[in-house]
């Protein structure tokens, strides 16, 4: 993932405030992710391979081509993972 570290040390849970770290997700919760964000994608395929995770509250953000989606609609419960 090339997110820069200041970058991450500033974005919390935007359901509960808790701090994130950077987890890999399984391959099928990936495909999943690459298919449902595909149409975002016009001339690419999204990349997904990590999310991130918050030690608190257990969901995860996914990061779609370096790019985190952190809305809690989109975000992945803990048993998902």
């Amino acid at each position: 993932m090339a997110l820069d570290r200041e970058l991450l040390d500033l974005l919390i849970c935007p359901a509960c405030q808790g701090e994130l770290e950077v987890v890999a997700l399984a391959p099928d919760v990936c495909a999943l992710l690459v298919a449902r964000y595909r149409e975002k994608f016009r001339d690419e395929e999204p990349v997904v391979e990590q999310g991130l995770r918050c030690q608190s509250c257990g969901l995860t953000y996914p990061v779609v081509s370096d790019i985190p989606v952190m809305l809690v609609d989109e975000a992945l419960p803990a048993a998902s993972q």
